[in-house]
């Protein structure tokens, strides 16, 4: 059998990259077997990929709606748009659980001209430069001209300092981070001129995509037992992590949910953070 990719492109059906993805959100080898099953009768020659993650995100979301919100994280990454805003925001938040201070949004000055810098992180002595790429279509690739540009930012900005969290520091390292992929020459050229990658699959051991399942960082885009309106209310007002709305137990009583809503809600975001 035959399926359509998003660019149109016709491959073969591959089952073990479907079950593989079904076990990675969570749900067990049985689980896997259920959906299997009912998928089994509503696949036809191509049909395409957006059309089989609709599928498997709604049976699984009838199993258990945790594992469809684990399933859904590439898709609750984008969701952060239209802008790359909330992504700088969300990739903020990654680097404070692993021990570093961040600030946002920032404008500064270079010996040759200003920066706008969408994340600075320290920690001890270290202080990262990080440049976000948010990409909003599910295909996206960041090409090598990429870190080329960042590449030289970098060099106009390292050799001044800065005054951040109450001390004088200098740039110490350079990120490129993406929700996207990374072409190989863009790998290629920021391996040789020690740019730090992370992007959806890369590194391989420690991607955004593993980051969040090892850590529980998923965005709160990522809960299926709230409506977008709902969201943006939520994103709009600093929370950004699911996380957030299990530490601040009155937020979702503002949006005026039922009790009987807010238990569903809650249960989801308590499998999601600390699995099911």
């Amino acid at each position: 059998m035959k399926i359509k990719k998003y660019s149109g492109e016709l491959v073969d059906f591959d089952i073990n990259r479907l079950k593989g993805s079904l076990l990675k959100s969570g749900a067990s080898q049985e689980t896997v077997a259920i959906v299997w099953e009912k998928m089994n009768t509503a696949l036809f020659d191509g049909i395409s990929t957006k059309q089989i993650y609709k599928l498997a995100f709604q049976l699984l979301k009838e199993e258990r709606s945790s594992l469809a919100a684990r399933y859904s994280l590439k898709k609750a990454l984008r969701d952060l748009g239209p802008t790359g805003y909330l992504f700088e925001k969300w990739i903020g938040r990654l680097f404070e659980h692993i021990g570093y201070k961040t600030e946002t949004s920032l404008m500064l000055a270079g010996r040759a001209v200003n920066h706008e810098v969408d994340v600075i992180a320290q920690k001890e002595g270290e202080m990262l430069l990080i440049e976000c790429k948010f990409r909003n279509t599910v295909d996206a690739k960041v090409d090598v001209t990429n870190p080329m540009y960042f590449l030289s930012r970098f060099v106009d900005l390292k050799d001044k300092s800065f005054s951040f969290f109450n001390r004088e520091v200098k740039f110490t390292e350079p990120w490129l981070v993406t929700n996207a992929y990374l072409t190989k020459d863009a790998i290629s050229f920021a391996n040789c001129y020690k740019i730090r990658l992370l992007s959806w699959d890369y590194p391989l051991e420690s991607s955004i995509k593993r980051r969040v399942d090892s850590m529980g960082l998923y965005p709160l885009t990522c809960l299926t037992t709230i409506n977008k309106l709902e969201k943006d209310r939520l994103l709009s007002s600093g929370n950004i992590l699911v996380k957030d709305i299990l530490k601040k137990s009155h937020t979702l009583e503002h949006l005026g949910i039922t009790s009987q809503r807010l238990e569903k809600i809650y249960q989801e975001a308590d499998e999601l953070i600390n699995g099911v």
